[in-house]
């Protein structure tokens, strides 16, 4: 639809889950995640094991509330923020079924869940699962500076989510389905600051957003939950604003997983949380269970990353950006 959306006709959401780390399971959301932890090594010997931990745990959690084994998955698609993928790659020689290996920093969760869903589509599986992770102190470590050297950091920065979440998407008939996916396109407006990443990231999620409410035909009010991945308390109102100008209203259906999963007012988050699992956690835990209870029948969660790297950062680059919209629905009788 139009150029940049795929609509599907039967992809179902067979099951999903969701594995936090200690800061997340003292958060607003702790109850709907499936497994919390409060050692931030998960009983690994270092941070980047406990992150794949985490992700393996999600995984196997998605599978038997399935009722599935893990030779069922047709294909498994996963991402992390570390370098050559190591978390989603090393869970992948665990699980040891198909692998397609995919990167966009932030907005992993929904472009896995989007690729997944157009295999299962297609004909090409019967059970996709997508995944993804991430590790506060892993995240430090690749991108910024380690924890131990006790680095101050603006109000502007973000708080990298320890948390992995997986979602299985099937032909199967189920009560959630996922009907549409809209496909970002990079949107730059020069940010360089790696600190702020919410003002990057804004544009792209304006974009994305709009771009699907045009493709589809649809208003904001067909949703009642539209939510961001982790723009945060800075890139959230800039989302708004940017919407806003393009005549497109957001009222309180319009959230953010990173201001959803903590508690800004009382965790030391500074704006908000980010990551990999951010979105992920809070969308395989949160969001899908209201839909479950019935809480929510239509959603569109819009997943954001920011594309740089240390190298790019020192090299003086700005931060590349996109975001990808998946559209689920709980299927009401009439």
């Amino acid at each position: 639809m139009g150029k940049q959306t795929w609509h599907y006709s039967n992809v179902n959401v067979i099951s999903y889950s969701s594995v936090v780390g200690e800061m997340e399971s003292k958060g607003p959301l702790a109850s709907d995640f499936d497994e919390r932890y409060e050692d931030q090594y998960m009983g690994q010997d270092s941070w980047e094991k406990a992150e794949r931990f985490l992700l393996e745990r999600s995984i196997d959690i998605a599978i038997k509330k399935a009722n599935l084994a893990k030779t069922d998955i047709d294909v498994f698609l996963a991402g992390d923020l570390l370098n050559q993928n190591i978390s989603a790659g090393f869970a992948a020689r665990t699980l040891s079924q198909p692998y397609l290996g995919i990167y966009g920093a932030c907005s992993t969760s929904m472009e896995g869940l989007s690729l997944a869903s157009a295999i299962v589509e297609g004909g090409f599986g019967k059970y996709a699962l997508a995944a993804t992770c991430s590790h506060n102190a892993t995240a430090e470590r690749q991108y910024r500076y380690p924890t131990e050297y006790g680095g101050q950091k603006p109000v502007t920065a973000q708080c990298t989510v320890t948390g992995a979440g997986s979602i299985i998407v099937g032909a199967t008939p189920t009560d959630i389905a996922v009907t549409y996916s809209t496909i970002g396109k990079i949107q730059d407006l020069g940010v360089k600051n790696p600190f702020d990443m919410g003002s990057a990231m804004a544009p792209a999620a304006a974009h994305t957003i709009a771009t699907h409410l045009r493709d589809t035909g649809r208003s904001p009010d067909d949703y009642d939950l539209i939510m961001t991945g982790d723009l945060a308390s800075v890139g959230h109102p800039i989302a708004k604003e940017l919407l806003k100008q393009e005549g497109i209203a957001l009222s309180n259906q319009f959230l953010d997983s990173g201001l959803l999963i903590y508690d800004l007012k009382n965790q030391e988050a500074f704006a908000g949380g980010s990551g990999c699992g951010c979105c992920a956690t809070v969308t395989y835990g949160h969001v899908l269970k209201k839909m479950a209870a019935g809480k929510l029948n239509k959603v569109l969660i819009v997943a954001t990353g920011a594309l740089l790297s240390p190298v790019s950062y020192m090299q003086g680059e700005s931060i590349p950006c996109i975001a990808h919209a998946v559209a689920i629905e709980r299927k009401v009788n009439p």
